[in-house]
């Protein structure tokens, strides 16, 4: 409105917010609002004794002076309201006089029958996109999740966790810690505030089921990974940040047999771990060295999309579950006909996934995917029990010819600040191919004891090169190994204190 010099800025139930602007109405995005988006945009600005008629569906009138000069709002049952800059923004120009009475729908500007937005309009995204990045986000998104947002990239935060009671947190460096400067939230507001940002689809999905993913981008801070749930209190939600550029293999520490995997031409290569470990940001590394060194088409199915790869010696085609297709599956069996060399697959959730991602990789397909296993050996034998006990023959064998690699992966709080991986190979060669075939998978660990020439790297062995070299503290890498009794005897045999025991 300001930066217009508009008279008035219209936001109405059943319309698009518009400008009036010597004496015409111009839309400023594409979304028509409904009763709550209208009335959630108007209370984050409402002082607390207008929030309950708005809520009400009732009317009122305020002074809003965050924008940096006075708005006068006035607001009639719907809702329907009129923000008008006050004189003192605007002595110089003929300011209509606010009244309380509604206004007639505002009328949306003259669009060109090839579909072209209004002329100089700011064009915002439409709910039910996969992504939203609105121009102006004191309209979709509302300040509080900018504010939030902004100030989680400016402290370096990964994660935004919003809870019903409770104050909102970011995770920085693996740690949880309150944001200074926000009283908790209760459950109106905090509801009000994770629709605000959520596309209907997901919206709708959250009042039905309790849960729904979405991604969020705010065009030149970042894009988020968005979880909203309830529990106990109320309702909640959790805002991963993605990072816009992928991060290279040498500033994640990849070894050079992680990253001859992106030359392999079939075959199926998982990364694995907890949640947080860092299995997205891997991924996004190996599929950007395939799209950087080869002339192939890449198709990648997620939920929600993570990485955006623009195409560069690759044609990517990346695929959101939910928005771009029904599910994993139906997905995975459709890339089968577009003609796919690399098939990049965001979470193999269920047997069925499982299933066509092996048969996929036994066909000539390069696959990548992720499992919430924490190391080689169990992914192998995870993979395998998903299956009924009259197929796991069969599927042993099929993996035993189709798996080639296994990165399983932690992160570990560096010392000074930030966090590191710490990654466990297992390159799969003619032994290891033995003995998933033949039942064997507990004599693995001894394969990659003996396979370190070849690339092949146990956890603990990774942990110990962190807390050698003094990136890592002993007891941040005793608490992230698995096998923590024989990381003990190798901090002894290195002569690393355990005091911390």
């Amino acid at each position: 409105m300001f930066q217009h010099s508009a008279s008035a800025l219209m936001v109405a139930e059943g319309e698009r917010p518009s400008l009036s602007m010597n004496g015409t109405e111009r839309a400023v995005a594409k979304q028509v609002l409904d009763a709550d988006q209208a009335a959630g945009l108007l209370a984050e600005i409402a002082p607390a004794e207008s929030q309950s008629a708005i809520r009400s569906g009732l009317g009122t009138s305020f002074v809003y002076s965050g924008a940096g000069d006075p708005v006068q709002v006035e607001i009639s049952p719907g809702p329907k309201a009129v923000l008008k800059p006050m004189p003192t923004r605007t002595a110089d120009l003929p300011v209509e006089p606010a009244v309380p009475a509604p206004v007639d729908p505002p009328v949306a500007a003259p669009v060109d029958p090839s579909g072209a937005e209004p002329v100089d309009a700011p064009v915002a995204a439409p709910v039910d996109a996969a992504v939203a990045a609105p121009v102006d986000p004191q309209i979709a998104e509302g300040p509080l999740m900018e504010r939030l947002f902004r100030d989680l990239v400016k402290l370096g935060g990964s994660d935004l966790h919003l809870s019903t009671e409770s104050q909102p947190m970011m995770r920085v460096d693996g740690d949880l810690k309150e944001f200074e400067g926000y009283d908790a939230l209760d459950a109106e507001t905090t509801l009000r505030v994770l629709l605000e940002i959520a596309p209907e689809r997901n919206a709708e999905e959250f009042k039905e089921t309790g849960d729904t993913d979405f991604a969020y981008e705010i065009e030149g801070l970042g894009r988020f990974r968005c979880n909203l749930f309830q529990d106990l209190k109320g309702p909640g939600g959790v805002y991963r940040i993605i990072p816009t550029d992928i991060r290279s293999a040498s500033e994640l520490g990849l070894s050079n047999e992680i990253c001859q995997l992106a030359n392999l031409t079939k075959g199926l290569v998982l990364v694995t771990g907890p949640t947080g470990s860092g299995k997205s940001t891997t991924l996004a590394t190996l599929i950007d060295l395939v799209n950087s060194s080869r002339h192939d088409h890449i198709i990648t199915i997620e939920d929600p999309i993570e990485f955006v790869h623009p195409n560069k010696k690759c044609l990517v085609n990346q695929r959101e579950v939910h928005i771009h297709t029904s599910g994993f599956k139906r997905a995975l069996r459709a890339a089968l006909r577009e003609d796919p060399d690399v098939i990049l697959i965001g979470e193999l959730r269920d047997l069925e996934t499982i299933a066509m991602a092996i048969e996929t990789a036994e066909t000539g397909h390069l696959v990548f995917g992720t499992l919430h296993t924490t190391s080689a050996v169990s992914t192998v034998d995870r993979m395998i029990d998903q299956f009924p006990a009259h197929q796991q023959e069969q599927i042993r064998a099929m993996l035993a010819a189709s798996l080639k690699a296994v990165v399983a992966q932690v992160l570990c709080k560096k010392i000074g600040g930030g966090r590191v991986p710490a990654l466990e190979v297992l390159i799969v060669n003619s032994a290891v191919s033995n003995l998933i075939r033949e039942r064997k998978t507990f004599q693995i660990p001894s394969i990659m004891q003996t396979g370190k020439k070849n690339g092949m790297v146990q956890l603990n062995d990774a942990l110990l090169e962190l807390v050698t070299k003094g990136v890592v503290e002993p007891r941040e890498a005793y608490l992230k190994a698995i096998d923590k009794t024989v990381l003990v005897g190798m901090f002894q045999a290195n002569q690393i204190p355990t005091n911390f025991l």
